[in-house]
């Protein structure tokens, strides 16, 4: 994403496969990353499921957009939330999308807006389909943004022990900071993120009980850590070595 301007966003919500305990959570994630210009939320509003949603359309200004169930077994809110999106690509008015949705059938569609060389942000369960996951940009498992009051599910902390037995998380951690390294073996934990980023789009320290990736890395105790003055003010940049080496 360019930097110095406010990314203009289209978030796209599926009720179906979406909780409204996460839409605090989920509006506050997506100011991160710009402004959400465009905020619809997709499902038929004539049945009864979706009367938790219902309470918070007005609050936070989302507009429903009307699908009805045609037929038992079919998701119609899928296609209605599809071809909206492609209507609002070729506007080109949009930086980048917001795809709030557990449901693999986003997948083929997130990829096309970035064939388009738009940002496509996805939020969804841990339950969400890998490829749905892989065609993003960025994935936020929405478990992370539930509000303080549902206790649907908690997000633990991880151990030590516990951080360095996931071969995933380690090896992620560990090529990230090889990549990212200079000659001596040392990296700016920025340029780190960015490519753990790149490597696997829903990396998030909050999937592992941690707010930043600087906490997250020192709980590995998998590397050498060291703060560096940024010029002669008091901000101080993070960076890191692999334990390995000398």
């Amino acid at each position: 994403m360019s930097e110095g301007k406010t990314e203009k966003l289209a978030v796209l919500i599926d009720a179906d496969n979406a909780q409204p305990s996460i839409i605090e959570g989920l509006l506050a994630e997506i100011t991160k990353y710009g402004t959400a210009n465009v905020k619809r939320i997709y499902g038929d509003w004539t049945v009864p499921d979706l009367k938790g949603w219902k309470e918070v359309l007005l609050q936070y200004s989302i507009q429903p957009i009307q699908q009805f169930r045609y037929t038992s077994g079919k998701n119609a809110t899928d296609s209605a939330m599809i071809i909206d999106a492609m209507d609002l690509l070729y506007t080109t008015k949009f930086d980048g999308f917001c795809i709030v949705s557990s449901d693999s059938d986003f997948t083929r569609l997130a990829a096309r807006i970035r064939e388009a060389g738009l940002f496509v942000y996805g939020f969804g369960e841990k339950k969400t389909p890998e490829a749905f996951v892989s065609a993003c940009d960025k994935f936020i498992f929405t478990e992370v943004l539930r509000s303080k009051d549902d206790d649907t599910e908690k997000i633990t902390r991880r151990t030590t022990s516990e951080l360095k037995q996931d071969s995933k998380l380690v090896n992620l951690c560990r090529n990230a900071v090889e990549a990212s390294s200079d000659d001596s073996g040392w990296a700016h934990l920025a340029s780190v993120g960015s490519n753990i980023a790149k490597q696997a789009p829903e990396f998030d320290p909050r999937n592992y009980g941690y707010k930043k990736l600087g906490e997250l890395v020192a709980a590995t105790k998998l590397f050498q850590i060291e703060e560096r003055a940024i010029g002669d003010g008091p901000s101080k940049a993070i960076y890191l070595k692999d334990i390995r080496k000398k």
